[in-house]
Parts: C-alpha cells; structure tokens; sequence
C-alpha cells in the first residue's frame, strides 16, 4: 500500500541518515495506532531500515494476526508478542525487562514507543548504557481523561517525568502536543508534530452498494466514542418522519450495553451491527459517515472517509479540526444529540451538487495536508535530529576526557 508512495526523501531519511534498527513497542494491535505503526514500519523496511515490532499477545485476535503475517516480510528484527495490561500492572516490570532485552539482542538504534503503554516500554526499559534513542508518539489515550481528574493528574505526572527519558517527541497532532504542553509541561526536548498520512491508492472514488444505510459508524463500540448521542440523534431524526437506517462496524467493551440500549430505544430494526472490517467496503454501504466522538487525536477513520469523498459528519473534538482544515466550521459540539441530529439533517437535505463540491474540497485539502510520505520522512527526521543531539551533547564529556 505505501510503496506507491515513496519518495526521494523517504529512501535518505529525509536527511542522509544511515540506516537505523527501530523497533515499534506498543501495546493493542488495533485500530488507528495500529495502522500508524504498521504503515511506519513498512515505510521503513522500504527505506532500507531494519524494523522490529514488540506488542501484546492477546488482543486483536485473527484480523491482527493476519496484518502481523503480513507484515512479516517487512520486520527484519522480527516480532515479539507478550501478553501486556492496559493498565499499569506487577507485570510491567517483566515486560520491561524483556523490552530491554530484545532491544539489546537486535542492537536497535531506536525504541520507538507508541500510545501510552509503548511509551513506558520504550523509555524505562533499563538498558546497560544509553543506547538507542527513546522516540515517543502518543495516540491521545491518557491525555484524554478530563483535567482535573485523579486519573489526569497521574497520567500527566508520569508523562512529565518520563519526558526525561524521551530524546524525541512524535505528536500525531498539534492537539495532542498542545494538551502535553498545557497539562505536563513543556517537554524540553526535541518536538516534531507528524500527522497521520494516508496513501495515495485512498483517494480513488468509492462505488456505492446498491443497498445502503443512512448512516455508518465505523470504530469502537464504547461511550468514550459518542455513540449513545448517535443514537440519541438517529431516535430524533426518525421521530421527525425521516425512516433512516444505521449501520454501525466495530467492537469494544460496551457493544452489549450498546445493543441493549437499542432495543430499550425501539430502534432494533433501525441499528445494525458488525464485526470490524475493511473501511472502503463499508464506506460503500453508507450514506454519510458520522463520527460521535467525545475524545479523539488525529483519527484514521475520518482522514480515510474525507479521502473517499465521503459525506461526513463528525464532532468538534481532538485533532479532527486539523483534518477539516479551513472547513472545521462544519463539525458539530460533542456531547449533544440535537446538535448531531440537526448536522445530519443538513447533510441529506443538501443539494447533491453541493455536498459532492464541499467532500470533494476537504478530499482536495486532506491530500496536501496528509501524506503517507511525508509522515515517513518526518520521523525518520526526527530520529536523526534527536541522534545528533545526543551526539552533540556527547562531545564535551570527550573532550574532557581528553590530555
């Protein structure tokens, strides 16, 4: 998928930097982070680098173990799957010894940790000297929970703190950066913001399935994600004799309360659900793509609808702003049903003409703005800037040592 993307600047690095041996720590194979780790991590391979990925053992079940077998032939340094918490957990300290072993078995340059959990894998595995550089690019995640909370304030003590073990920070949006600025302090080390990129094959026009829902959610099935205020504004929609149908794909730790809640609504025969599949199929199946959500960073799901020239509904939350660019006007308040259901009124009252001119703009935006190449070389230099940081900090220490 990315090969048809690679440039000049990606093969170099960006910067004539010689090949690295990174390994992706993370977590959850699921999801956005997901993609970004493995989109990376081909991107890499294809750039010369060797490429390790170290993740949990027992979540993402068959569709993860199928992309990590796909991936196989990109991972030189191999693959290593232990069974990890989402919290923190006596655990931990296991994994992290073994994170530290790994790492000094492939003689990797880089340990680059994603989402929170990657983050402590990557940074406080106790290495015997300083080894590789520490890179860190947080998925929203712990920077989500609301300010002020007990959660909040430990999460973003211990970000705080272990931004002393970071040589460079990957923020996958500015809001993510702006929220460790705010909340943990300025991070006095090397910063890059490196968007989500997308490729170019994302961008083809979608054809529509000849039976179609109204709408279409695609992603987790849990209340961090808005979805009962979807459902609030599909029950108000229809009570305004508009007959709409909802197809929502996903799953999550709430897709039984969810589904109970449906029923307790009387929209049974108006929701249907689906096991996580393919974006581009199920886009097809939809008429307009809401996203809900109550908290998000850069989200895949919508940079893949825009692409798609999607009809698109999302919430005023996270780095979704960012992807709509000078269209952010459109994106509704979170947390409100009658504001949702009023946006998606809008849309399917639109004339055609108008919403295919106004999807096929922010398409036009989002490809400038969102390149998969230009997400590769953006970390590769980052790796290197944070390289010659270290080395330059070096250079005194010998210098002293000298006669």
């Amino acid at each position: 998928m990315a090969g048809s993307d690679l440039s000049a600047s990606v093969l170099t690095g960006g910067s004539g930097s010689a090949s690295q041996r990174i390994l992706h720590i993370f977590r959850a194979p699921v999801g956005g982070l997901f993609r970004h780790v493995l989109d990376l991590a081909r991107l890499q391979a294809m750039a010369g680098h060797q490429v390790g990925i170290l993740c949990d053992a027992a979540t993402g079940g068959e569709r993860a173990a199928r992309a990590l077998a796909d991936l196989a032939p990109c991972l030189a340094l191999g693959l290593m799957r232990l069974p990890m918490h989402r919290n923190p957990h006596v655990s931990d300290l296991r994994i992290l010894r073994a994170v530290a072993r790994h790492a000094e078995a492939v003689a990797a340059t880089v340990l680059h940790g994603h989402g929170a959990k990657g983050g402590v894998y990557a940074r406080m595995a106790p290495l015997r000297d300083r080894g590789p550089i520490r890179a860190y690019t947080p998925h929203g995640g712990s920077y989500n929970y609301k300010p002020g909370t007990l959660p909040h304030r430990v999460y973003m003590g211990v970000e705080r703190l272990m931004a002393l073990r970071t040589d460079v920070f990957l923020f996958e949006s500015e809001y993510v950066a702006a929220r460790h600025r705010t909340y943990a302090g300025d991070p006095g080390r090397i910063t890059r913001i490196v968007h989500n990129g997308i490729s170019e094959a994302e961008f083809a026009p979608i054809v529509p399935a000849e039976e179609r829902a109204d709408l279409v959610y695609i992603g987790e099935l849990r209340d961090a994600k808005g979805v009962p205020f979807l459902l609030d504004a599909l029950l108000r929609l229809r009570a305004e004799g508009r007959p709409l149908r909802l197809l929502m794909v996903g799953s999550g730790p709430d897709s039984e309360v969810l589904a109970e809640r449906v029923a307790a609504m009387g929209l049974r025969d108006a929701v249907a659900f689906e096991p996580p599949q393919a974006i581009r199929p199920v886009l097809a199946r939809g008429r307009i793509m809401v996203v809900p959500s109550l908290a998000e960073s850069l989200p895949y799901v919508v940079l893949e609808a825009a692409a798609a020239c999607q009809p698109l509904v999302a919430t005023n939350v996270g780095g979704i702003p960012e992807i709509f660019g000078a269209a952010a006007s459109d994106l509704v308040p979170p947390r409100d049903g009658q504001a949702l259901a009023a946006a998606i009124a809008r849309v399917l009252d639109e004339e055609p003409a108008a919403s295919r001119q106004r999807f096929e703009a922010l398409a036009a935006s989002v490809r400038t703005r969102f390149s998969m190449t230009r997400m590769g070389s953006d970390v590769l230099s980052g790796y290197a800037a944070a390289q010659r940081a270290r080395a330059e900090a070096a250079r005194p220490a010998v210098a002293s040592a000298g006669p």
